[in-house]
């Protein structure tokens, strides 16, 4: 077996098309609004929270006079005012490689506004198998002897019904596939596997908060941990009322001065 700990991919974010954008802006009188922002998702999220009051500039509204400057400034107040609807219109796609089945249990529940694609077990044959091992088993020499020994002994098992099956000389993939489904059953729920999961920003930072603190499962709190090692940085204004506390050497994210 392999001892492994997720990994984190960010493969995907929603992008503007500017030609667009400019045309529309050009349309409603702010041709001349230009933001400040780093990313697409960070200027996204601006526009459609400028949108909302036609805050682009002084005047454009009447009942506007003054407007606050530059998408760091702007997306402050919308985390500050709770205005998470447009938070929801920039999207990322992640793949989460060496997650557990126990993991992606956890992950799936989180169902509203995301999108989720898994390994699927009944096609991937489990060759060999890598897990997680949680801190709590690793503290203590005799058992994390064991808990590996435990899943050492499932890879094990699995390769000898494959050859008992003689499942490689197999060329029916309809039976292949019903083998391959039905051995995984007997697999441990710590197997490391594969899954992609797209979410909008409103939802992964409801996630971040849950899932990384103290009381979430460990794994999942390393995994989310991760995601928000690369999102605070590549998206800094998006989760800049974000502070973090180390507990157990996983990053507890939350927001500053709100009470949790």
């Amino acid at each position: 077996m392999n001892t492994v700990k997720p990994k984190v991919y960010l493969v995907g974010e929603t992008v503007l098309f500017e030609d667009q954008l400019d045309a529309f802006l050009e349309d409603i009188g702010a041709g001349d609004f230009e933001s400040d922002a780093t990313s697409d998702i960070e200027k996204l999220t601006e526009v459609m929270g400028r949108l909302c009051y036609r805050s682009f500039k002084p005047g454009l509204n009447k009942n506007v006079t003054k407007v606050r400057e530059g998408n760091e400034t702007y997306l402050r107040n919308v985390l500050e005012s709770g205005h998470g609807s447009v938070l929801e219109h920039g999207a990322l796609n992640f793949i989460f490689k060496d997650v557990s089945r126990v993991c992606c249990m956890e992950l799936i529940r989180h169902r509203a506004g995301t999108a989720i694609s898994q390994e699927s077990l009944r096609y991937v044959r489990l060759d060999d198998i890598s897990a997680y091992i949680p801190e709590c088993i690793k503290k203590d020499p005799i058992l994390h002897e064991m808990y590996c020994s435990f899943i050492a002994d499932s890879e094990a098992h699995q390769k000898q019904l494959y050859d008992y099956i003689e499942l490689d000389k197999e060329t029916d993939f309809h039976v292949k596939k019903e083998i391959t489904s039905a051995f995984r059953r007997v697999a441990p729920m710590g197997t490391a596997t594969t899954i992609g999961w797209s979410c909008n920003i409103r939802e992964l930072r409801h996630v971040i908060e849950l899932r990384t603190h103290p009381s979430a499962e460990e794994e999942i709190r390393y995994l989310f941990s991760e995601v928000y090692s690369i999102v605070s940085e590549r998206y800094a204004n998006l989760f800049s009322d974000y502070e973090c506390e180390p507990v157990n050497g996983i990053s507890w994210v939350k927001p500053r001065n709100r009470k949790v």
